[in-house]
C-alpha cells in the first residue's frame, strides 16, 4: 500500500522480536532514509540522525548540537529546547554527539505532544539561527568585564569538555580511541579538547552545519503506535524544501598497525606519600567491522565472557591479581565502525605497567587454549537471550535502542533492520559456540591482532598548574596583542552577549512554539494494580500486570534493626552477597548459576524520608527475575545467597573493596553535582545522613579506612558483616514484592510461601539512630578544572510548608533564571534546583562550573525571578512539565516496585492525587510562597562546594571563613 507519495517503500518487514512492522523509506527527492516501526508502543520514538565526522578536536560536531537548538527559523526565541523541557509531557529529550555522528531523540506518550517536539526538532537542525552570538555562547568566546581585567574564556562546551577532561578515566577513554584511529576521524576528539576548541572559528561553524545537517546525510526513525503515513507527512514537509546534495560524510577505514604501539602521559592528579598506585594501563584493540548480526552479536557475548561479571576469567583474573584497585575499558564495543576492545586497570603502580599487560595476554591465551567451561557458555547465552527477549531498557525509551542498533549498520551503508532481529543469529551463535567459536575468536581477534595500543597513564600533581598556566599564558599573549581599541571592542563584546542572554524573548515568537493545554492534561493519577497482604507471616505486595512471562520478585528487609555504626558496610555487604560463592560453591559457579537459571538477581538500597515523619524508609532489597521454569531455582538462589554467602571470604572482600574506593573516586568528577548535593542534604535529615554514609564523601572516607582494616582488623570486619546478616535477614521486618500476570502468580506463590519458611523468624526492635547531623559549609577539594556548587537548607525546619505547586515554580525557575544565570551567562553545563517535598529538603546545585561566588550570587538572587509576575504561558508550560515528570514512563516491573516503594514511604493515592491537583490548580501565589522560601536560603542556607584547590582557596579569601576546607582527593 502507498504511504505517503513523496516516499519510496524499500523493504516491508515483519520483525517478530521488536513486535514491529519494519518500513524502510527512501525519500524521492533528497534521498533520505527513513526507518519506520509500526508496532503497540505507547512510548513513541523519534530521532534524526545525521553523520558528522570532524576532522579536527575543535569539538565543532558537540558546539553544534547545543546551538541549533537554540532557536530556529519557526521557533525563533532563545532556547526552545528548555520551552519544550518546561512544558512538554516528554519521556526523553535531547542530543548526542557521537564520534561519527550527532542524533536527535524524542519521546512521548501523547501523540500530539510527540508531533509538537517532531515539528521544533525537525525545524531546529534545518534551519537553525546559529549566530555568531549563539556559537560564542555555547562554543567559547574571549570574556572581559573591563580593559584592566584578565581575559578569559567562556563557553557552555569548554567547560563541559574541561570538566570531562578533570576525570581520570574520561583521559584513558579519549587517549585509547585516539591512539587507535589517528588516521581517521575517530582520531580526534569528537566533544572537543579544551585546548583545541578556541582554534574554532564561526565560519567553520556554519559551513559544518552546511555540509552535514542535509537530508541528503539523513537517517530518519520512528517508532510506536502512531500512525505510518503521518510520519511520512511530517517529514516530508521540512525535506522537500530541500534539492539533493552529495554529502561527502563517510566514516574511512583505519589502516591497519603491522605492530602494536605504545602511549605514556599522565593526569592531573594528586599522589598519596608512600601509596604509589595512582597510575592506569589500558590494552586496546582495533576490530574489524561485524561482516552481519551474528558477528555483532558474538562480539557482544564474548565481552561478557571475559569482563561481564565478577566471575568472568579476565576480570577474575585482573582483579585477584594484587597489581591494582579495579579494571578499567568497556571490553568490546560496538559504536564505532571498527570496533574497539579495551582491558585494563586502574589504581595500579605505573612501574608494574607491563606486568598488567603481560597479564591480560597471557589469560587471553591461557582462555583460547584451554576454552570457556560449559557452564560458562550456558550462563552467557541465557543472560543474552533474557536480555534481549526481555528488551527492558528502563527509564530509556524501547524505541531509542532500536534506533541506536539500527544505527550500527545504517549508518555505514548496512541494513537498518536485520540488528532488531536476533532469532537466527542467536541460534546460529549458540551452534558456534560449541565448536570452540570464541576460542578461536580471542585469538582471531585479540592475540594475533597487531592493531593494539597499550596507554599508560600517571598521575602528576603539577599538571593542572601547568594546564592552568599554560592557558594564562596563552590569553595573556592575546590580550598583548590587542590595542585599546580591541580591548574596548572585546568589553563591548562581552557586554553585548550578556545583555542578548538578559533579553527576554518576544511574547509573541514564545507563543509559536507548540505546546498542549491543560486540557489535555490527565486530572487523574495513574494508578498501579496492587493487592497488599500476607504470605505466610510476612507482608506481601502483589501486582498483577503484563510482564511476558517474568517473574519479578522483590525481597526487602527493614534496615531499621541495624545499629547506625553498621550502615557503611551495606554497600559491600550487599555485593559480598552475590560476588564470595556460598558454603556449597565458589563465587565464580554462583555467577554461572544465576546466569544460567535466571534473568539476574541484583541487591540494592531504598531510602527516603516518609510522609508527615522525621523518620526515614530505609530497606535493602534482594530483588530477582526469571521464567516460570526457573521459579525455584531462583528462589534456591536467593535463600543461598541470603543465608550462607561466604562473608569469611577476606581476599575477595578485601579485592571488592579496592574496586569500591576506585570506582567512587572515578565517579567523583563526572557525578560531582550528585556529590555536592549529598553531602549538602546529609545535615538536614535521617534519610539524608544515612545516604552520605552510603554514597557520600563519607562514604569514600570509610572505604579507605575500611582498605586498611582489613588487613589490620579482618575478625572485626567479618564480624560486622555477620551481624548484619543475622539481624537483617530475618520474617518480622520482611516485605515481599511480586510483580507478574495472574496466571504465573498462582503458579509462583506455593512455591515462594514455601522458600519463606527456610528464613529465620526474628523480630529485632528498631536500633537506636539518634544523630547529631547539623548543616556545614564545606569547600571540598579534589584535582579539577571545575566547580560543582551547592547551596540549599530544609524549607520546613526554616518555617515553610510547601505544597506540589512548588514544584511547578522549581521547574520554571530551572528553565529560566538558573539556565539563565548559571549556565548561559555563566559558562556552566547546568545549574538547578532541587526540591523533595517529603522531606522538605531543597538545594540548589551548578554542574561544571567556571564560577563560584557568582554561582552562589546567583542562587542568592533567585527570588527575584519567582517574586517577578508569570505570563500565563509559562504557568501553563511549567504545569505541563511537572505533570510529565510525575507521569514518566515505566515498565511492568518498574511499575510495581514503585507502587510498593510509594507505600513504604507512606505516599498514598490520595496524598498523591492531592499533590496532582496542587499542581494542576498552581497560581503566581504559590511562585511568591516558594520565593519567601528562597529568600531564606539565601540569608540561612549553607554552602558545598566540590572543585580546585585555588577556586575554593580564592572564594575563602574573598569571603572569609565561607568554606571548612577539606581535601578529598
Amino acid at each position: 500500500m502507498p504511504y505517503h507519495d513523496a516516499f519510496e517503500l524499500l523493504r516491508d518487514e515483519h520483525i517478530a522480536e521488536a513486535n514491529s512492522q519494519a518500513l524502510l523509506f527512501r525519500h524521492k527527492k533528497t534521498g533520505a532514509e527513513v526507518l519506520s516501526l509500526v508496532n503497540d508502543d505507547e512510548n513513541k520514538v523519534f530521532g534524526i540522525t545525521f553523520k558528522t565526522p570532524p576532522d579536527d578536536s575543535t569539538g565543532v560536531a558537540h558546539i553544534l548540537e547545543h546551538s541549533v537548538l537554540c532557536g530556529s527559523r519557526k521557533y525563533p526565541v532563545k532556547k526552545p529546547f528548555v520551552e519544550l523541557i518546561k512544558g512538554s509531557l516528554n519521556t526523553f529529550l535531547n542530543a548526542m554527539t557521537f564520534p561519527d555522528k550527532t542524533a536527535y531523540p524524542v519521546a512521548s506518550q501523547n501523540l500530539k505532544d510527540f508531533y509538537n517536539l517532531v515539528d521544533v526538532y525537525l525545524d531546529a537542525v534545518f534551519f537553525p539561527l546559529i549566530t555568531e552570538d549563539t556559537f560564542r555562547q555555547e562554543g567559547w568566546h574571549y570574556e572581559l568585564e573591563d580593559v584592566e581585567a584578565a581575559l578569559v574564556y567562556k563557553g557552555v562546551v569548554f567547560n563541559e569538555m574541561k570538566g570531562v577532561f578533570s576525570s581520570p578515566d574520561a583521559v584513558m577513554r579519549d587517549l585509547s580511541q585516539r591512539s587507535l584511529y589517528p588516521d581517521v576521524t575517530y582520531g580526534k576528539s569528537s566533544g572537543g579538547d579544551p585546548k583545541a576548541i578556541p582554534d574554532l572559528t564561526y565560519s567553520q561553524f556554519k559551513r559544518f552545519h552546511e555540509k552535514f545537517y542535509h537530508p541528503s546525510n539523513t537517517r530518519a526513525f520512528f517508532s510506536g503506535d502512531d500512525e505510518a503515513g503521518e510520519r511520512l507527512a511530517i517529514l516530508d514537509a521540512y525535506f522537500s524544501q530541500f534539492e539533493a546534495a552529495p554529502v561527502d560524510a563517510e566514516v574511512e577505514l583505519q589502516p591497519r598497525f603491522n605492530a602494536p604501539r605504545k602511549i605514556v602521559a599522565t593526569y592531573a592528579g594528586t599522589k598519596e606519600k608512600g601509596k604509589p598506585r595512582h597510575g592506569m594501563v589500558q590494552l586496546n584493540w582495533m576490530l574489524d567491522p561485524p561482516a552481519d548480526r551474528t558477528e555483532a552479536l558474538s562480539h557482544g557475548m564474548l565481552s561478557y565472557l571475559l569482563v561481564g561479571n565478577p566471575a568472568a576469567p579476565l576480570r577474575k583474573a585482573l582483579t585477584e591479581s594484587g597489581l591494582g584497585e579495579g579494571m578499567t575499558g568497556g571490553g568490546i564495543g560496538s559504536g564505532l565502525r571498527q570496533p574497539m576492545a579495551s582491558f585494563g586497570m586502574k589504581g595500579i603502580d605505573a612501574a608494574d605497567a607491563e606486568k598488567v599487560e603481560a597479564l591480560i595476554l597471557s589469560t587471553l591465551e591461557e582462555i583460547a587454549k584451554t576454552g570457556f567451561a560449559p557452564e560458562q557458555l550456558e550462563a552467557a547465552a541465557n543472560t543474552f537471550e533474557f536480555s534481549l527477549r526481555e528488551n527492558n531498557t528502563g527509564s530509556f525509551p524501547r524505541g531509542m535502542s532500536y534506533m541506536f542498533n539500527a544505527l550500527g549498520t545504517w549508518l555505514h551503508g548496512g541494513d537498518p533492520i536485520a540488528p532488531l532481529a536476533f532469532e537466527g543469529s542467536l541460534t546460529a551463535l549458540k551452534e558456534k559456540a560449541a565448536a570452540k567459536h570464541f576460542e578461536s575468536e580471542i585469538r582471531r581477534l585479540l592475540l594475533d591482532n597487531t592493531h593494539r595500543t597499550s596507554v599508560v597513564l600517571s598521575a602528576d600533581p603539577e599538571q593542572g598548574a601547568r594546564e592552568a598556566a599554560r592557558e594564562a599564558e596563552i590569553l595573556a599573549g592575546v590580550r598583548k596583542g590587542l590595542d585599546e581599541g580591541a580591548l574596548r571592542q572585546t568589553v563591548a563584546d562581552t557586554e553585548k552577549l550578556k545583555a542578548l542572554q538578559e533579553t527576554v524573548d518576544d511574547p509573541a515568537d514564545l507563543a509559536k512554539i507548540p505546546t498542549l493545554t491543560l486540557a489535555d492534561l490527565p486530572r487523574e493519577i495513574r494508578k498501579v494494580p496492587m493487592d497488599l497482604g500476607t504470605l505466610g507471616d510476612v507482608r506481601l505486595f502483589y501486582h498483577d500486570l503484563p510482564t511476558l512471562g517474568i517473574l519479578y520478585l522483590d525481597f526487602g528487609f527493614d534496615l531499621h534493626v541495624l545499629d547506625k555504626d553498621l550502615l557503611p558496610y551495606l554497600p559491600l555487604f550487599g555485593r559480598a552477597l552475590l560476588q564470595t560463592g556460598t558454603s556449597k560453591e565458589d563465587f565464580v559457579s554462583l555467577t554461572q548459576r544465576i546466569g544460567r537459571s535466571t534473568g539476574g538477581i541484583a541487591q540494592h538500597r531504598g531510602l527516603s524520608a516518609r510522609q508527615g515523619s522525621d523518620g526515614s524508609a530505609a530497606w535493602f532489597f534482594l530483588s530477582g527475575k526469571a521464567v516460570p521454569d526457573k521459579f525455584g531455582e531462583m528462589l534456591d538462589i536467593m535463600g543461598d545467597v541470603l543465608l550462607d554467602a561466604r562473608l569469611d571470604n577476606k581476599a575477595r572482600f578485601r579485592q571488592m573493596a579496592l574496586e569500591e574506593k576506585a570506582g567512587f573516586e572515578a565517579r567523583m568528577v563526572p557525578a560531582g553535582n550528585s556529590i555536592v548535593d549529598t553531602r549538602l542534604k546529609s545535615g538536614l535529615t535521617e534519610a539524608s545522613w544515612i545516604a552520605e554514609q552510603l554514597g557520600g564523601v563519607s562514604y569514600l572516607q570509610f572505604l579507605r579506612g575500611l582498605v586498611e582494616r582489613v588487613d589490620s582488623d579482618w575478625a572485626g570486619v567479618e564480624a560486622a558483616l555477620v551481624r548484619i546478616r543475622d539481624t537483617l535477614f530475618n520474617r518480622g521486618r520482611m516485605v515481599i514484592n511480586v510483580t507478574v500476570d495472574g496466571s504465573l502468580w498462582e503458579r509462583a506463590r506455593p512455591e515462594i510461601e514455601k522458600f519463606l519458611g527456610h528464613l529465620p523468624n526474628g523480630d529485632f526492635p528498631a536500633a537506636d539512630w539518634s544523630i547529631d547531623y547539623r548543616p556545614r559549609s564545606e569547600g571540598l577539594i579534589i584535582p579539577a578544572q571545575v566547580n560543582y556548587v551547592g547551596k540549599g537548607a530544609n524549607l520546613r525546619q526554616l518555617g515553610f510548608e510547601l505544597t506540589g505547586a512548588a514544584n511547578v515554580a522549581i521547574k520554571f525557575l530551572n528553565t529560566t533564571y538558573l539556565w539563565d544565570k548559571v549556565r548561559v551567562q555563566g559558562g556552566a553545563y547546568g545549574g538547578s534546583s532541587r526540591f523533595d517535598l517529603t522531606s522538605g529538603n531543597f538545594s540548589f546545585l551548578s554542574y561544571r562550573d567556571p564560577n563560584l561566588l557568582k554561582t552562589i550570587d546567583a542562587y542568592d538572587g533567585a527570588s527575584k525571578a519567582l517574586h517577578a509576575p508569570i505570563g500565563d504561558n509559562d504557568l501553563t508550560r511549567s504545569i505541563i512539565g511537572v505533570i510529565g515528570d510525575v507521569d514518566g514512563y515505566e515498565f511492568p516491573d518498574a511499575k510495581g516496585y514503585s507502587s510498593m516503594w510509594r507505600y513504604l514511604t507512606g505516599t498514598t493515592d490520595a496524598i498523591r492525587q492531592q499533590r496532582r491537583d496542587e499542581i494542576l490548580g498552581t497560581t503566581q501565589a504559590d511562585f511568591k510562597r516558594l520565593a519567601e522560601a528562597v529568600d531564606a536560603i539565601a540569608r540561612h542556607g549553607h554552602v558545598v562546594v566540590l572543585g580546585g584547590e585555588t577556586a575554593i582557596t580564592s572564594a575563602n579569601d574573598k569571603r572569609p571563613g565561607l568554606l571548612d576546607v577539606t581535601r578529598v582527593m
